[in-house]
């Protein structure tokens, strides 16, 4: 064969050969709409306006957050585009920014969309396109239902986890306690009431009064005046951070000594109890799976301040005695843990393999002590918690971290 004839053949052997190399490098590769070699686009609701605007940080914090991840590099090369709208806490405006996402920016998933009423209105339509609706901005047990809902995935403690902490304390502490209950009138208020109930078992008629609300009600001090005039010694507030600034401002004012328990979302020291005035708020009891940085016990704990150099360069504006902010950034780890784990396939599906794969996961600014564990059939990634009491200037942790598992 002549010398040329055999350079041809050989060139074309190296072609077939790169040809196959770059096939097998696209066939790793696996995309969904929202991913490409260069991008992530993940989108987001939450509540900008309206009654339950004070969570709004949140989102702005994992906004930070990605901008951080982005500056590093991205994750795996890939940058976050992180489109985040308004709802206004309006489950129909909810569902009208869901779709805009889903099919307008087409997003890989939907991370964190905050509230109980807005993730209910779109559950089922996440579902039924089969975009991942992760990390949901609530404690309803609602979100931990792989074999009816297998797209969508809670982050937090659920509320029935919470709840039954409560209980077991109180039947150890205070059992002969007397119990008036003040909680939203949603699946929130409700999932929280039944972890309560469900926790005291046969003790349950302690509870010897319960108020509902609307989150969008002006006043609820006629709610509060009933439950002290019920003759309460214990009294369980489960409300949004609004709701429970005037629920601890209410209680304060009516002169009620109650032991006073605080949903664990209402805990914020600059959104909720500075609002309701810190003289009423001292000795309140609640629960903790996250460091507060305002603990004077964190002060020199190594994730605490790298929390703080991320707030001082990436979020300058943000409030660090927000407990939210501290939230938002533990949610923005857990998103990038997944992401990361994802590698180069990042499909729909294999987001949410990822998310239910989440083994001893825990990040600088959770408690020591506290995991994140999924699995295809538990979609609770953190059930442990444990309490803390206010004690006029910051929250104090006491006793260890308790299991409030839920029967799955």
């Amino acid at each position: 064969m002549p010398i040329w004839m055999r350079s041809l053949v050989a060139l074309a052997g190296f072609a077939a050969a790169a040809a196959l190399t770059a096939t097998a490098a696209s066939a790793e590769k696996k995309y969904d709409p929202g991913a490409s070699d260069t991008e992530i686009k993940i989108g987001n609701i939450m509540p900008y306006s309206g009654p339950a605007s004070s969570y709004g940080v949140i989102g702005k914090t994992e906004a930070a957050y990605f901008n951080m991840i982005n500056a590093e590099g991205g994750i795996n090369g890939r940058k976050i585009n992180f489109i985040s709208y308004d709802d206004a806490y309006s489950p129909p405006k909810a569902i009208e920014q869901a779709r805009k996402l889903v099919e307008g920016d087409e997003v890989l998933l939907l991370f964190q969309p905050l509230g109980t009423p807005s993730n209910s209105a779109i559950q089922k339509y996440m579902n039924a396109k089969k975009v991942p609706q992760l990390f949901v901005a609530s404690g309803a047990t609602k979100w931990g239902d792989p074999k009816n809902f297998p797209w969508t995935m809670g982050f937090q403690p659920n509320y029935q986890s919470e709840g039954r902490i409560y209980a077991r304390y109180i039947l150890d502490h205070y059992p002969n306690g007397k119990i008036a209950v003040f909680w939203q009138n949603d699946d929130a208020g409700k999932d929280q009431v039944k972890g309560l109930r469900d926790g005291l078992g046969e003790k349950v008629s302690m509870i010897i009064a319960d108020k509902s609300y609307e989150v969008s009600d002006p006043t609820i001090d006629s709610q509060i005046v009933a439950l002290r005039d019920s003759g309460a010694d214990i009294f369980f507030s489960w409300a949004a951070p609004k709701g429970s600034a005037q629920a601890i401002r209410k209680v304060g004012e009516l002169g009620w000594k109650p032991k006073f328990f605080l949903a664990n979302t209402a805990t914020s020291v600059a959104a909720v109890l500075k609002p309701a005035g810190l003289q009423y708020s001292k000795d309140i009891i609640s629960t903790a799976y996250l460091k507060d940085p305002t603990d004077l016990a964190w002060n020199d704990d190594p994730g605490v301040k790298t929390w703080q150099a991320f707030m001082d360069k990436y979020y300058p504006d943000g409030d660090k005695t927000n407990a939210n902010n501290t939230y938002g950034y533990v949610q923005a780890q857990a998103m990038v843990q997944v992401l990361k784990q994802c590698g180069d396939d990042l499909t729909r599906e294999n987001v949410m393999k990822q998310a239910a794969n989440l083994k001893d996961f825990s990040t600088d600014m959770m408690l020591p002590g506290i995991k994140v564990n999924t699995s295809a059939d538990d979609f609770f990634p953190i059930e442990q918690m444990q309490l803390m009491k206010f004690n006029g200037e910051t929250w104090e942790l006491f006793g260890d971290v308790i299991d409030g598992e839920v029967g799955h």
